[in-house]
């Protein structure tokens, strides 16, 4: 920390949402994220702590900033896609179509998995986020179903989409070997499909979607 723990810098040009983050991030892995306080980040990043609060809630928020944007462009997509196209066409569109992670930012991804995975703190919030995911898929079908959100078939199209995702992700970054897009398309093609054909080109292999 510095004097009291906060610097009255303001904001030096150059500091981004984006870079905060990874300053944050390579802070908890080197010094364990209980033991990184907000005022030691902002030090580093060379703004004030009140500048940090600007950027996220709290530091667990760091590491679910990109995931809070994937949410925002889903619900933003859903609300454009035309009445014609079919609703878990649609689904699979808009999802693939949110992430855009590809095989080179596997490694800050492992190490934020790492983090929400193996600290308490973290690990607490990702329940939220989740819910959060799997609301904005639900509503859409929702709408499309003329029902109430809470109803039964899009409660069950939103949870499962988000298993299907979390599964391709998983997978991707197990292997490292394509983008992010691949391994959701086939897993959610599957889902469109009842996993009772598989789309061409899915890979059965043991760790594959």
């Amino acid at each position: 920390m510095t004097g009291q723990g906060t610097t009255t810098r303001g904001r030096p040009r150059g500091t981004t949402k984006r870079e905060l983050e990874l300053i944050a991030m390579r802070m908890f892995s080197a010094h364990g994220f209980d033991n990184t306080t907000v005022e030691q980040i902002a030090a580093a990043a060379g703004i004030s702590g009140r500048t940090f609060f600007r950027y996220f809630p709290t530091k667990a928020e760091v590491l679910w900033s990109q995931f809070d944007d994937e949410i925002t462009a889903l619900e933003d997509a859903f609300a454009t896609v035309p009445d014609d196209v079919p609703m878990m066409a649609a689904v699979r569109r808009v999802v693939v179509n949110a992430n855009t992670y590809r095989a080179e930012d596997i490694p800050e991804l492992r190490t934020r998995m790492h983090l929400i995975a193996t600290v308490p703190a973290l690990a607490a919030t990702a329940g939220t986020h989740y819910d959060a995911w799997e609301r904005a898929v639900s509503a859409f079908a929702a709408r499309r179903l003329d029902s109430a959100e809470d109803a039964l078939i899009p409660l069950a199209v939103g949870r499962t989409t988000l298993a299907a995702a979390r599964a391709a992700f998983d997978a991707w970054v197990a292997r490292a070997d394509a983008d992010l897009t691949v391994y959701l398309d086939q897993a959610l093609s599957a889902l469109e499909r009842g996993f009772s054909e598989l789309p061409s080109g899915f890979d059965t292999s043991a760790a594959g979607v």
